[in-house]
């Protein structure tokens, strides 16, 4: 691991920029009443873009993020630090998850697709909702069957039709724009507290593309990107928190226990 040559003291003033600007972009969509979905051709080489930037926030590929992202950040933080944000992302990301699975079937809100296509007369949000999960994914392979047969305007990628196939849950919270900014708001703290900023400049702009990739997909409202960015960033900074007041007990305990493990290896 390689000491960085520069800091900064301190990294929240940039991440609470960051943080506000990412929250801005969905709070204008909410207050103007405007859905990015349908707004997109998703038999597009865009979507299919899309598609690929969702995907890393998506169970397995999102576990390959967070492995890439201790990777990187390996070879730019010291131990100590380094340790710290493996700590802060295993608390936030467990934090993440136990809060997007209570919230989901709290709210009961419809994903923007499955609204369109009972527009469409092509699906029951009531009954479809109902339903478990399994039979809701037949439910949804069977609607786009009829979609591909009703000379819609609306025309899907086999990678967009198998994706909506796929995220038959309900739309409140946006679990993937959690994910990315949970993840961002705890790496950046890192990486910038020990003066890098390339990657902390990058998972920025990941966090935007995600935020934009549910909505365009029509996987997520304005409301669930604007919540779960909002959650996103009282999670990280949270989890930063009790990692840095619990941590340096951790390291003394640590230390303690080599010094012991020494006493008895030289006793014998």
């Amino acid at each position: 691991m390689k000491a960085p040559s520069t800091t900064i003291r301190s990294p929240i003033a940039p991440m609470i920029f960051g943080w506000t600007i990412l929250a801005i972009i969905p709070a204008i969509l909410l207050l103007l009443n405007t859905s990015l979905f349908p707004l997109i051709a998703l038999d597009s080489t865009l979507a299919n873009a899309l598609f690929w930037l969702t995907s890393t926030g998506t169970a397995p590929y999102g576990v390959a993020t967070v492995l890439l992202v201790l990777f990187l950040s390996y070879q730019r933080l010291s131990k100590p630090q380094f340790i710290s944000l493996f700590l802060a992302i295993s608390l936030g990301m467990c934090t993440t998850l136990t809060l997007n699975s209570y919230l989901k079937p709290h709210f009961n809100e419809p994903r923007p697709n499955a609204v369109w296509l009972e527009s469409q007369y092509l699906l029951n949000t009531d009954n479809f909702y109902s339903l478990p999960k399994a039979q809701r994914k037949v439910e949804m392979g069977s609607a786009l069957d009829r979609l591909e047969h009703a000379h819609s305007d609306l025309t899907l990628s086999p990678l967009i039709k198998q994706h909506w196939k796929h995220e038959v849950g309900f739309s409140f919270p946006s679990g993937h724009t959690l994910f990315a900014l949970t993840l961002t708001m705890i790496t950046s703290y890192y990486l910038l507290l020990a003066g890098n900023v390339f990657i902390p400049g990058m998972l920025f702009i990941w966090s935007i593309g995600m935020g934009f990739s549910r909505m365009l997909l029509g996987m997520h409202w304005s409301q669930d990107v604007l919540a779960s960015t909002a959650l996103g960033g009282v999670i990280g900074l949270v989890s930063i928190f009790v990692v840095n007041q619990v941590f340096p007990y951790l390291n003394n305990f640590y230390s303690a226990l080599m010094k012991n493990r020494k006493k008895l290896e030289n006793t014998r």
